[in-house]
């Protein structure tokens, strides 16, 4: 691959400020102009007006995010620099204890390891490799060599996010490297082991960044009936139930599929007093608060509503409706622990939507704890946008 500079982004004296403090994405509202007519995916340098060296990246004129910035250094963007950033990326997770034979971790988590658009999940022996920007979908074959010398894996599965596919205008959908089970293969998280499917899961198949957010929400699930909605394979359901010793835990989800590996997964660790139902939570919430049931604890942890700024607004509308239907099943001294993974609801965004409701509900409601992905997950102080998942443990009274 060449790893020569093609051209120079010139940015705009206004909008300088973000890249001086190491924001890696320059959007095409930042550029001035482009000199040197840099291929898609080419090696560029971001400079200012008098031509003073900023940062350098790989430039995209299909992408929102015209460049991706990767260093403040004038170095070449080779193969030992990819190396480097990858090594340095797994070594945290090797100290923080996560890399063991059947357990799941995140290795590389894009901007935050300053490797804006790559993403690798370790789920025992093998890898899911996403790459969510052109100039690194045309280094994959490198930067899977890179990782197969450093981690050694059995098989990878490489794919892309579906959501920004047509955004960066990648090709990639889902390709395997070396020997990949058709089938789900097993994890082990906090004593659990969850049947995981790498070809066919959603995201890349298994949401890892709740990790530590599921062994806390267990805590507070003892003897108390527990409704887990958007409950996917089970994850915060088999928690309670097992770590928590929950009386009893009901989980929702849309997806058909999720909910057959949801009740295998509950089968194989013998874990009591589980039920798990094909449903919308929309609906289900309205049907289980006209039927007067009701739950000690609510865990609600709903997929990305907001993709962009312009869905903010009908976001915040759907945080609200599912939090308001939650809290009217939960009796007085009972426990709602709701999520957002939206980077563009903020904290405050999401702590007014509970505001909102309690002054709907007329419930005084009290945030425990606000909480956040786990370690492998970083959150990277020059891009906030790192800073996207919400887990607040409230008290509703």
């Amino acid at each position: 691959m060449n790893t020569e500079v093609t051209g120079k982004i010139i940015v705009r004296q206004d909008r300088l400020r973000p890249f001086v403090e190491r924001h890696p994405w320059v959007r095409a509202t930042a550029v001035e102009l482009v000199e040197g007519n840099p291929p898609d995916g080419g090696i560029v340098d971001l400079v200012t007006r008098d031509g003073r060296f900023i940062a350098r990246g790989l430039y995209n004129s299909r992408s929102q995010i015209r460049v991706r910035l990767y260093t403040w250094q004038d170095v070449p963007l080779n193969r030992e620099f990819w190396r480097d950033r990858i090594h340095r990326a797994v070594t945290l997770r090797n100290e923080l204890g996560l890399i063991t034979p059947q357990g799941a971790a995140r290795l590389v988590f894009s901007e935050a390891d300053g490797l804006s658009g790559l993403i690798v999940d370790k789920y025992g022996p093998y890898l899911v490799v996403q790459t969510n920007a052109l100039g690194l979908e045309q280094r994959s074959s490198e930067l899977l060599e890179i990782l197969e010398e450093v981690i050694k894996p059995r098989g990878i599965v490489h794919c892309c996010d579906p959501e920004v596919r047509e955004q960066e205008g990648l090709t990639i959908e889902r390709a395997v490297h070396g020997t990949v089970p058709d089938g789900p293969i097993l994890i082990e998280e906090h004593g659990i082991q969850y049947g995981v499917d790498l070809l066919m899961g959603q995201k890349t198949g298994f949401y890892l960044d709740q990790r530590e957010n599921r062994r806390v929400a267990a805590q507070w699930t003892r003897d108390k009936r527990v409704l887990d909605m958007f409950c996917y394979t089970g994850g915060f359901a088999l928690c309670a139930a097992k770590l928590g010793r929950a009386r009893e835990v009901w989980g929702y989800d849309s997806s058909e599929k999720a909910i057959i590996l949801a009740r295998a997964n509950a089968e194989h660790n013998a874990v009591p007093r589980t039920r798990f139902e094909v449903g919308d939570a929309f609906q289900v919430l309205k049907e289980l608060r006209e039927r007067g049931e009701r739950f000690d604890v609510v865990i609600l942890d709903p997929p990305k509503f907001a993709s962009g700024k312009a869905k903010l607004p009908e976001a915040l509308r759907a945080y609200h409706f599912l939090n308001r239907m939650a809290v009217e099943l939960i009796p007085p001294g009972g426990y709602l622990i709701t999520c957002s993974c939206s980077g563009y609801v903020t904290r405050e965004d999401f702590f007014n939507v509970i505001f909102g409701v309690a002054q709907q509900t007329r419930r005084d409601i009290q945030v425990l704890e606000q909480r956040g992905a786990g370690a492998d997950h970083p959150v990277s102080v020059t891009c906030r946008e790192t800073n996207y998942l919400k887990c607040f443990i409230c008290r509703v009274l």
